[in-house]
């Protein structure tokens, strides 16, 4: 393996003068101009951001993870559970790990090098990857190679790092991923961290670590499970609220200290995976447990859970907060929970854009989707946020459900208009529209995809029914089909994805990789039935 490292440091500078070298030979050669001006532009975004960061946290230890976000720095930084094991993993015995994010495209893409320490991560024993969505799975590739290691996981050798993912994906369907990582943590990961770190850096070799992981729960091992995934884990309540390490002003979420409300949803809607959450459903967190969290230089918070809205002490937990001068944000509002208090609550922590969903196009629909938001609640909401002095009410929307019909469609412009007269002249209402993509682990699992001229062809219908007066925001049809294949694949979709990442990644490039195993437009070809080990993964 080729390692880049600094040629030397003096105290906290970097000398900016890097070399090669390999560990087999001590010749050093110095490195070509273009790869030294990439490096020194990404050590001057690297200092900058750590210079902003607060909350930062710097180790040592003979067990080093390198944790990498297959996305962007501000992206990754929003992420609650990046942040958590993060924390986690550093409060842990000998052991100290660091940050690294995919590049932007306006970034070097010439290495990956982490935050703390600017070393390449091909240097760490662990590489542990955060994956939220199938998307990031390109993201996770160009990670790997800007590691300089192999993409495969049956390319890499003994004494490569280890390649370990987790993350939201896993509550789904992570099979995709399956040929490029070592060992899947299923589900919540808190009390796996130890075990697995144990097991890497105890067994006597990589082999004996994986056998034994594959028969732990909460662990799959791909080139031993095969496709047989393995349930998903549980945190104990005692790791619960889950709360951020470090805030910064170059997050998407600006500033923002991200605590848990709640754990989990109870509402069983038939499309969403987080039916599969752990624990039968919703975990509250404590109010006062919530509020502590937040460290006093903090000036903004935002409320993490799929259902925090739902929180019967949600009042509570905003006024507590905004007692103390913050504002605060919900990462999740439910219309039928909008009452005359809690919106002039949202208002008073600073709220300018209120967002709900309504996800189906009718109340038919709606009904179907085992959706319990109705027509009134989505009234009276935008009833509230007008009374409010909100300037903007967001509802979210998917088109290509099961069973939509074009009445469906017109529904939704008639409603969509009389929801505008009621938040009146000073909110502007819009429109979120994503095309429905059936998820692992759910009823309306491998449900078709509408195909995509068939999804342009609706929203540009329900688009043209609300102009010019309301605004629609069209999430693309044609990356929804590739997060639809690979929502409903395996390893097969994910060494397809390594085809089309190796010819350039553009949309293009997937519809013929996917097109090359009889994937085409909106249709996925028939395979072998998708296999889970042990109990059920859904409970209706």
């Amino acid at each position: 393996m080729i390692y880049i490292t600094p040629a030397s440091l003096t105290g906290s500078d970097f000398i900016c003068s890097y070399v090669i070298c390999s560990p087999f030979s001590p010749t050093h050669r110095p490195l070509p101009h273009d790869v030294l001006q990439g490096l020194l532009m990404l050590d001057g975004i690297i200092r900058r951001r750590l210079a902003l960061e607060t909350g930062t946290l710097y180790g040592s230890g003979h067990r080093q993870v390198a944790l990498v976000y297959p996305s962007p720095y501000p992206v990754g930084m929003s992420s609650l559970g990046f942040q958590v094991v993060y924390r986690m993993l550093n409060n842990l015995p000998d052991t100290v790990a660091e940050r690294a994010f995919l590049p932007a495209d306006d970034e070097p893409q010439d290495m990956l090098l982490t935050y703390e320490s600017e070393r390449p991560v091909g240097n760490f024993g662990v590489l542990a990857f955060s994956v939220a969505y199938e998307l990031e799975l390109a993201g996770m590739l160009t990670c790997l190679k800007l590691a300089g290691l192999p993409v495969l996981a049956s390319e890499r050798k003994e004494d490569d790092p280890w390649v370990i993912a987790g993350g939201p994906l896993t509550f789904s369907n992570p099979l995709p991923l399956g040929p490029f990582v070592d060992v899947i943590v299923m589900g919540e990961a808190e009390d796996l961290l130890v075990e697995l770190l144990d097991t890497i850096y105890g067994a006597e070799s990589r082999q004996a670590a994986l056998k034994h992981l594959a028969g732990r729960p909460g662990f799959y091992v791909p080139s031993e499970h095969g496709e047989l995934l393995s349930p998903v884990a549980a945190a104990s309540q005692q790791h619960l609220p889950a709360y951020s390490s470090i805030i910064t002003p170059d997050m998407a979420l600006s500033n923002m200290h991200l605590v848990e409300a709640e754990r989990g949803c109870s509402r069983g809607c038939s499309f969403c995976v987080m039916r599969r959450s752990t624990n039968g459903g919703m975990r509250l967190a404590d109010v006062d447990r919530v509020v502590d969290t937040v460290p006093e230089h903090a000036r903004r918070v935002g409320l993490v859970g799929a259902a925090v809205s739902d929180h019967p002490r949600i009042t509570d937990i905003l006024r507590a907060l905004i007692d103390r001068g913050l504002e605060v944000s919900l990462s999740s509002l439910r219309a039928d929970r909008m009452t005359p208090e809690f919106v002039d609550l949202l208002r008073q922590a600073g709220y300018r854009t209120l967002t709900v969903a309504s996800d189906g196009a009718s109340e038919r629909l709606r009904t179907v989707l085992m959706k319990r938001i109705r027509e009134k609640h989505l009234l009276r909401t935008a009833e509230l946020t007008g009374e409010a002095g909100i300037a903007k009410l967001k509802v979210y929307m998917m088109a290509g459900v099961p069973g939509e019909t074009m009445e469906d469609l017109d529904e939704l412009i008639a409603f969509t208009r009389k929801q505008a007269a009621v938040a009146g002249k000073r909110t502007q209402v819009s429109l979120g529209l994503a095309t429905f993509v059936a998820k692992r682990n759910t009823p309306l699992d491998q449900q078709r995809f509408i195909g995509i001229r068939e999804s342009e062809r609706r929203i540009e219908y329900v688009r043209k029914g609300l102009a010019p007066d309301i605004e629609v925001r069209p999430i693309s049809s044609r990356w929804a089909w590739v997060e639809y294949v690979l929502a409903q694949g395996g390893a097969r979709e994910g060494l397809l994805v390594r085809d089309a990442w190796e010819a350039g990644g553009k949309f293009s490039d997937y519809r013929r990789a996917f097109k090359s195993a009889g994937i085409v437009d909106g249709e996925v070809a028939p395979k072998k039935a998708w296999k889970t080990a042990g109990a059920p993964l859904v409970v209706l």
